[in-house]
């Protein structure tokens, strides 16, 4: 029975890990987009003279693209900063009970109170398809807006990932 109960959890992070790794994949391209559009911008200012309000924006929607939607990703690969006191000195199950408590007691809950408190905000951006106030900049504020929304569920599955794989840790018999 514990054998099954390991398994399943097992491959229930590996179906949520697939989803954060395939986002991380495809997104990571954006910070190629972002350097050569901001050549491109640069170049376009100090030799032609031309500012492009809308190439200028889809630098920051690029850089907001690769932030909110590349967190899962770097949450699975254990790329985000940790104060290590304790943690590093730990053996894996210890590491394991960390990583499961901070899961279910710190990022699932700061992920939905993020949730809640950005949709009013992200509704009325929808409600007046808000666009840019420069009037040569990109009229899909509202999209760019909705990654208040995309970010903690996609945070929220790969914490949930995160604690199926440290409870798979903490039910197997290794003690290594």
């Amino acid at each position: 029975m514990e054998e099954i109960c390991v398994t399943r959890l097992t491959s229930l992070a590996g179906l949520l890990e697939q989803l954060s790794a395939a986002i991380g994949k495809y997104v990571s391209w954006l910070a190629l987009f972002m350097v050569l559009v901001q050549f491109f911008l640069v170049l376009a200012r100090y030799v032609f003279g031309v500012g492009l309000i809308a190439l200028q924006e889809s630098v920051i929607y690029s850089f907001a693209l690769l932030f909110m939607l590349g967190a899962a990703d770097t949450l699975r690969r254990d790329g985000h900063v940790r104060i290590d006191i304790l943690y590093g000195k730990l053996e894996k199950r210890g590491k394991a009970v960390i990583d499961l408590l901070g899961s279910l007691f710190l990022l699932i809950p700061v992920c939905l109170v993020i949730l809640i408190i950005s949709w009013p905000y992200v509704a009325g951006s929808w409600t007046i398809m808000e666009g840019s106030r420069e009037s040569s900049g990109l009229p899909v504020l509202f999209l760019l807006k909705s990654l208040l929304l995309v970010f903690p569920v996609l945070m929220i599955l790969q914490g949930i990932a995160s604690a199926c794989r440290a409870a798979a840790q903490i039910f197997t018999r290794e003690t290594s």
